[in-house]
């Protein structure tokens, strides 16, 4: 009975590291973890392509031309996280307006790139495709136009790309860096000025940028010594680059959607947050910087579409 609660505990641990491991976007790979996109009925892929056609008509009557975008995706309900992954949506995008520029880890290649994907494929990439939730944050023209300029120089979105990838990895180090901290260096490219002699140097620049900002990432609370145990058992998920005292709290401190969100937010008073759900066959909108209740479920003042 001991044997089977420890295994029990151990198999949980593992699942729930495992979900952090898939915080941002993996492609393509023979590798389990990097090939668990759900597979979409006819109809599931027409829901998303018609709540992707609701976006993007949205984004063409904002007047803007660059939003930050994230998404829900991956069960991470357990962590208290609604939104995984985030990217730069780009109305002059070469690839089709308003692709999503991002970092995501190219399993076959065994390190991280920069992806540019349409609103759909965006979206595509959920676990649950009975419901998902989308966030645009559109910003005055003084922070929106060198954005732009950054996310849409391929060098310059290069440059602030790290070498090693890690699910979990900590906002104020360099050795590894996750889509969200991705996002974070490159607006900090972008309305900090920073710069160095090479991408190494000017990720440490850039984070120096944010702390000086007082970036607050997000506190992931671990909450279970198992988990911290699993771990070391789970591909993209790191320890060595965290503090001691961190760890000690079962805890990790990770760009996520959430503090970008923050951040921006307090910065950037002026800043304006829609956010999008499905479920069933209807889209609720909402504008404004609470988030949508869970269940999709519209308040007072949001707009509601039948899909029907």
């Amino acid at each position: 009975m001991l044997r089977r609660s420890v295994h029990r505990l151990a198999a949980t641990a593992l699942a729930a590291a495992a979900g952090l491991a898939l915080t941002c976007e993996a492609r393509a790979g023979d590798f389990h973890l990097c090939d668990r996109q759900a597979r979409l009925s006819a109809a599931q892929q027409d829901t998303l392509y018609r709540f992707a056609d609701i976006i993007k008509r949205s984004l063409d009557q904002s007047g803007h031309s660059v939003a930050l975008v994230a998404r829900s995706g991956l069960d991470l309900g357990r962590f208290g996280i609604r939104y995984s992954h985030a990217g730069i949506a780009l109305a002059r995008s070469e690839n089709a307006p308003w692709s999503v520029r991002q970092l995501y880890y190219a399993c076959d290649e065994g390190k991280p790139r920069v992806y540019d994907q349409g609103i759909s494929g965006f979206l595509l990439g959920t676990d649950n495709p009975a419901i998902g939730y989308l966030s645009v944050v559109l910003l005055p023209d003084e922070q929106a136009r060198p954005l732009e300029q950054a996310a849409l120089d391929k060098r310059q979105a290069l440059r602030v790309l790290g070498s090693q990838y890690s699910a979990n990895a900590y906002a104020f180090d360099v050795r590894y860096q996750n889509c969200n901290q991705w996002v974070m260096e490159l607006l900090a490219a972008a309305w900090g000025g920073v710069s160095g002699a090479d991408g190494l140097d000017e990720r440490r620049a850039a984070q120096d940028w944010l702390q000086a900002q007082a970036y607050e990432p997000s506190v992931v609370d671990v909450g279970s010594a198992w988990l911290m145990w699993a771990v070391p058992f789970v591909p993209f998920v790191h320890t060595d680059d965290h503090p001691v005292h961190d760890l000690a709290q079962k805890q990790f401190r990770i760009s996520m959607p959430a503090a970008i969100e923050a951040f921006v937010q307090r910065e950037i008073p002026q800043a304006q947050r829609i956010e999008f759900c499905h479920v069933e066959q209807r889209v609720v909108v909402h504008r404004g910087w609470s988030q949508i209740p869970e269940g999709c479920l519209p308040s007072a003042g949001d707009t509601v579409i039948d899909l029907d």
